[in-house]
């Protein structure tokens, strides 16, 4: 019985095998047909696909019209710089011509002027002495040249003398006297020709275009001096 069973089982597996297969159909046994022509007809082929460009009915917008360049905005927004002006000195002056200085300015924008003290240090003078008259100067001046002795005029309140060199400090001119005692100067001493005094420079910080006009006041004051950059 079981030999049977299988021999009926492996019949019906090569039957259904054989119906699925259509091998069958001629005898009017087969699986219905799945195929739809229709439904292949209907399908859409990709590859003749277009992609189109949706009019939304808007208009295009209008070109904005070409921003001004970088350099020229920025040019036309810096701000013109502004006129420091140049600094400009002159001096030194004494008390006297300091007063007039200050008169002649006082027309001028407060803070464009000042007067900065600046001490005028004391000069000593080796000297030789005051002589009676212009004959004993010229005689003494000979016997100076024959000695090679450089001397001038000693001027001023010492006249008539002879200066044998003009010194910033005593002690310096006392050391020339000495020197000047190895080649047989007898008669010379050592004064002082000018003390220590109070002077004054004119300083103006910012000389600008609009102030130049007004600084010929000034110049008529400046005893002959003229304006410098500051140092």
């Amino acid at each position: 019985m079981l030999r049977l069973a299988v021999i009926a089982l492996l019949l019906a597996n090569a039957g259904y095998y054989a119906w699925s297969q259509g091998l069958l159909r001629d005898w009017g046994f087969a699986p219905e047909e799945q195929a739809e022509p229709q439904r292949m007809d209907q399908q859409i082929r990709p590859e003749t696909l277009q992609i189109l460009r949706v009019n939304s009915g808007k208009a295009p917008a209008a070109a904005s019209p070409a921003a001004p360049s970088a350099a020229a905005a920025a040019s036309a927004e810096a701000p013109t710089p502004p006129d420091t002006g140049e600094c400009l000195q002159a001096g030194v002056f004494d008390e006297r011509q300091a007063d007039a200085l200050r008169a002649a300015a006082a027309n001028l924008p407060q803070g464009s002027w000042l007067l900065e003290p600046t001490p005028v240090p004391g000069r000593w003078m080796v000297y030789m002495g005051r002589f009676e008259d212009l004959e004993t100067l010229d005689r003494k001046r000979a016997e100076l040249r024959a000695r090679k002795v450089d001397h001038d005029r000693a001027g001023g309140t010492l006249e008539f003398g002879l200066s044998l060199g003009r010194f910033a400090s005593k002690e310096a001119a006392e050391r020339e006297l000495a020197t000047l005692g190895g080649k047989g100067v007898r008669t010379a001493r050592v004064v002082q020709e000018r003390p220590d005094t109070a002077g004054f420079t004119l300083r103006l910080p910012a000389v600008t275009e609009s102030l130049r006009p007004q600084l010929d006041a000034l110049r008529t004051a400046m005893a002959g001096k003229t304006m410098r950059a500051c140092g």
